[in-house]
């Protein structure tokens, strides 16, 4: 007898992956076995094409399927079929990895070129803030005592205008002009141009 006949027992069509993932939906874990069943081998298979590391693609298919698990209520017949559905979610987090690796890639070199950068020189600062201030003394100096005495009192003491008039018995008219003639004559002292 070269022909088996098997007695009782009859070929059972798999079951409807969209019924499946309905069934998941209602929180059936025994149908989220044959969901798995039926949909991992594809799964996997798009997510390494996009991917191309073996560990890497264990996991995302691992992510893809407990979506699966989670998001089965928003599968909807009428937009594609579940194993179209299924497949792209697989893609999109597959996708997601890429975006995230490189994203992560480019923080790491980003960080890597800081700490290349040489560090601050704080004594060249230090000098040339020292001969700014110095700079900035010897022009002021070659002020006028009364344009001298409203710049500092109105820029290095913070009166107003008004205030530094009270205080030098001038007319506010006055200081005004003198500290506009005060600070054209810093300006060109200093080299800054308008």
């Amino acid at each position: 007898m070269s022909d088996a006949v098997r007695i009782g027992t009859r070929a059972t069509p798999p079951p409807d992956l969209q019924e499946l993932i309905a069934r998941v939906a209602r929180g059936d874990e025994g149908a989220f076995a044959g969901v798995y069943d039926a949909v991992i081998g594809p799964v996997l298979g798009v997510v390494r094409a996009v991917l191309r590391d073996h560990a890497q693609s264990e996991e995302v298919a691992q992510e893809v399927l407990v979506e699966v698990w989670r998001t089965a209520p928003r599968y909807r017949q009428d937009r594609g079929s579940a194993m179209n559905w299924v497949l792209t979610l697989a893609h999109r987090r597959a996708v997601d990895r890429v975006r995230s690796v490189e994203a992560s890639a480019a923080r790491e070199k980003k960080a890597a070129l800081l700490e290349r950068m040489p560090e601050f020189d704080d004594v060249s600062e230090q000098v040339e803030s020292r001969l700014e201030r110095e700079q900035v003394k010897r022009c002021l100096r070659a002020l006028t005592e009364i344009q001298r005495q409203s710049v500092t009192l109105a820029y290095y003491q913070g009166l107003t205008y008004r205030q530094v008039a009270e205080l030098l018995s001038l007319p506010l008219g006055t200081v005004k002009t003198r500290l506009r003639d005060g600070l054209i004559r810093l300006r060109d002292c200093l080299g800054v141009s308008a």
